[in-house]
């Protein structure tokens, strides 16, 4: 498994200063902010990104997160889907091999609703397989279909595109309806990308994502998540994801150093 930062992490922080100082922080793989890198590219050119991470040895492995395709509709899904295409332009150019792709769903259940996520899934594996890119399929715990991993795993069977497969992020598995069971669901082909996080102290009617703490601080048994990543033999990318305000304070060399310390006692520990 390969310890990655994300940079939603250091949200204040600009896409060059992440790069910086995540790298000085002993990191080596960075997940882009999406949103991060459109803004450092108003000014920048694609060439100067790809100089930056080459000149501080980082890998941009992942990208998160497009929102708002499979179930939007009319002008709505035209933005959403003309946006998605360019950015599997800019992962193609930047060698990002896999998007994050959330599975927000507010629609009340109907057959047509499962019907146009359907298709939409399939729309976008082959439109991402064009650009050479991956969709990680990220269910939320809120969303009206697709809100737990077992859901989310039958999805991308059933979108039968080797391109196609899940991330599982702790918050939304923990936080939400999943079991510990449907970890089952999870193979070494289907896993795409792993976010980890925890949560002290806080029931999990109220949690919310700025409640996300460093993993191995909180309530949540994340040794048990790293031994069954363990026991599928998942080789993939393992990212800390903290969407917290606090956190955000934290100037982006040290909150990397700790960061990168954490994931490293969780990913070499012993299997509980």
């Amino acid at each position: 498994m390969i310890p990655t930062l994300a940079e939603v992490c250091s949200l204040n922080s600009p896409f060059a200063k992440d790069v910086e100082d995540y790298a000085a922080g002993g990191c080596g793989a960075v997940e882009v902010w999406l949103t991060k890198l459109e803004t450092h590219l108003a000014s920048h050119s694609v060439e100067d990104v790809q100089r930056l991470v080459e000149h501080h040895d980082i890998n941009l492995p992942v990208a998160s997160f497009q929102g708002g395709l499979l179930s939007s509709q009319g002008e709505e899904r035209k933005a959403h889907w003309e946006h998605f295409e360019q950015r599997l332009q800019l992962c193609r150019q930047l060698n990002i091999e896999t998007m994050v792709v959330a599975c927000d769903i507010a629609d009340s259940l109907s057959q047509e609703l499962l019907d146009r996520v359907s298709a939409s899934l399939t729309q976008a594996a082959d439109l991402s397989a064009r650009h050479n890119v991956r969709i990680a399929l990220e269910f939320q715990r809120q969303a009206t279909f697709g809100n737990n991993l077992q859901t989310a795993a039958t999805m991308v069977a059933e979108a039968g595109r080797a391109n196609v497969g899940i991330c599982l992020d702790a918050f939304q598995f923990f936080n939400g309806p999943s079991k510990l069971a449907d970890l089952g669901y999870l193979t070494a082909d289907n896993l795409f990308h792993v976010q980890l996080c925890d949560i002290a102290g806080v029931p999990r009617e109220l949690a919310s994502d700025s409640h996300r703490i460093v993993p191995g601080d909180g309530d949540w048994p994340i040794g048990v998540l790293i031994d069954h990543l363990r026991s599928i033999n998942y080789r993939g990318h393992v990212s800390i994801e903290l969407h917290n305000p606090t956190i955000w304070q934290v100037p982006a060399r040290q909150f990397g150093e700790i960061a990168m310390s954490a994931l490293g006692q969780l990913l070499e520990s012993p299997a509980t």
